[in-house]
């Protein structure tokens, strides 16, 4: 797929010596996965190239991924590449449009376009897919190791739900595929993203215990100032929770409210299955995937009218479809 636009962003990157790779702000899995892979993958392949993992947002998270380089002084003979990022407000490089030419890797919708080449394909399940495809299709070309497949493999699994989401094909499981054939530790990995600390499993029995239930089948929780402070979360530990309502059966659409004082906000993640939340996401301050979105809402009216709003949806949709479950 796009054969043409992956041999173009082949040759820019073969005409650089100096590359600077970046992501979106608040990073999950694939942001990292697909930056610390790509980098991973060209330090490998081009040894005599400057190459520059370059973020100003992180994520404890994935701390046990490591750490990231400082940006080099002068940028304006640089390639910069743009992982995961639909627009960019959300780059997190203050400096990108230093970079003499700039090339956007994707897979959210295009609505506000970037970059001097622009390579998006929005049904992709994970950006770390695109890199996977870019290594296969010039893997004469290109070496990946272990450790690159290894971030890769993490961005394809996270931001599929473990290949349970939406837009998981045949072509994402043969690419996860080359990967595990690279030489990928999937239990060692797994171990890392899936083993809970004592601590984590308290949090999880404080949200079980939280959950409110729409008279329509919307599942949400509200993590205000004081729970995140009682479990020492950050906001995108916080935010994961939206994750454990996912299986409350006749529950479709999942919300999490996350209270951030400093910003006088609240933000949202917005999960559904069968139906798409992108459009509520949008109407409040917010965008995303079509099963997976993000808000803001600015007091609690607000965050109560957004509840409402997915129950009417939840509730129009279970009118109109059945056998959903």
């Amino acid at each position: 797929m796009n054969e043409s636009i992956k041999n173009e962003i082949l040759s820019k990157i073969e005409s650089y010596k100096k590359i600077i790779v970046s992501r979106h702000v608040r990073p999950d899995g694939d942001a990292i996965g697909s930056t610390k892979g790509l980098v991973k993958l060209l330090r490998d392949t081009y040894s005599d190239k400057s190459i520059y993992l370059v973020n100003e947002d992180y994520s404890d998270y994935l701390a046990f991924l490591g750490g990231e380089d400082a940006a080099p002084e002068d940028c304006s003979d640089a390639l910069q590449i743009v992982l995961d990022t639909g627009t960019e407000d959300r780059i997190s490089n203050s400096r990108f449009r230093e970079a003499k030419e700039i090339i956007k890797i994707d897979h959210h919708i295009d609505d506000k376009p970037y970059g001097d080449i622009s390579w998006v394909e929005d049904f992709r399940s994970s950006a770390c897919e695109m890199v996977a495809d870019f290594y296969v299709t010039h893997k004469d070309k290109l070496k990946m190791t272990p450790e690159a497949a290894t971030y890769i493999y993490l961005g394809m699994v996270t931001d599929s739900g473990r290949f349970r989401y939406e837009g998981v094909t045949g072509e994402t499981m043969r690419l996860a595929g080359a990967l595990l054939d690279c030489g990928v530790d999937a239990q060692k990995l797994f171990a890392n993203l899936y083993v809970d600390e004592f601590e984590t499993l308290k949090l999880k029995s404080y949200v079980y215990d939280h959950i409110k239930i729409t008279p329509n089948g919307v599942a949400y929780v509200y993590m205000d100032d004081a729970v995140q402070k009682k479990f020492n979360l950050t906001q995108e530990a916080a935010s994961d929770v939206v994750g454990e309502l996912s299986a409350i059966r006749g529950s479709l659409i999942w919300l999490a409210f996350i209270d951030n004082k400093a910003k006088n906000h609240i933000r949202v993640r917005l999960r559904s299955r069968f139906l798409g939340v992108k459009d509520l996401a949008n109407n409040y301050h917010g965008g995303g995937h079509n099963m997976a979105a993000g808000a803001t809402v600015y007091s609690k009216e607000e965050m109560q009218k957004l509840i409402d709003d997915a129950d009417k949806l939840l509730g129009e949709y279970k009118k109109t479809h059945g056998g959903w479950l």
